[in-house]
C-alpha cells in the first residue's frame, strides 16, 4: 500500500457516507499493511427480534470492510472491486456494546482477493469469522 493509515481511514470514512455502512454506524478505524478495522454499535437498529447482534449485519460489517481493503490493492482509476462470495460463522452472541471487523488478506491474485474478517467484542473476544472473496474488474471504459 502507498497510503498511510491516516489517508485509508479518511477514505474510508468519506465513501461511506449515504451508504449501509452509514447507516450502520460502521466507523473506519485501524489500518496496516495487511489488515483495516471498522467498528460497530450494537444496539435495537442491529438487533434481531430476540435483542441479539443480527447476524446479518456482522456479515455487512464484514463485508464492508473487506470490500474497502480490497480498494488499496488495485488501480482505482482502471479497476474496481465486487464481493463475489462471503461465509460466516457466528459463534458468539452479543446484545450491547461495539464490535470490531478486522479483514486481514489471505491471497491477493490479481484478480481475486480473499479475506479472512474476525469479528470481536471489546474484550477481543470472537463473535463471527467471516470469509470474503472478491473480484478484480476492469471499469468499462466510456466510450
Amino acid at each position: 500500500m502507498n497510503y498511510t493509515k491516516e489517508q485509508i481511514l479518511a477514505y474510508c470514512n468519506e465513501f461511506s457516507k449515504n451508504t449501509l455502512m452509514e447507516t450502520l454506524k460502521i466507523e473506519y478505524i485501524d489500518a496496516g499493511e495487511d489488515f483495516l478495522t471498522a467498528k460497530m454499535p450494537v444496539n435495537p437498529a442491529v438487533h434481531q427480534p430476540m435483542g441479539l447482534l443480527h447476524g446479518g449485519a456482522s456479515v455487512a460489517l464484514a463485508e464492508s470492510v473487506g470490500s474497502a481493503a480490497s480498494h488499496f490493492f488495485i488501480n482505482a482509476k482502471e479497476q474496481e472491486v465486487r464481493g463475489i462470495e462471503i461465509s460466516a460463522n457466528h459463534l458468539k452472541s452479543i446484545r450491547e456494546g461495539v464490535v470490531f471487523g478486522t479483514a486481514r488478506i489471505i491471497h491477493k491474485g490479481r484478480s481475486l482477493h480473499l479475506w479472512e474478517i474476525k469479528i470481536t467484542d471489546k474484550s477481543g473476544n470472537l463473535i463471527s469469522l467471516c470469509k470474503l472473496t472478491n473480484i478484480v474488474l476492469e471499469k468499462k471504459k466510456s466510450e
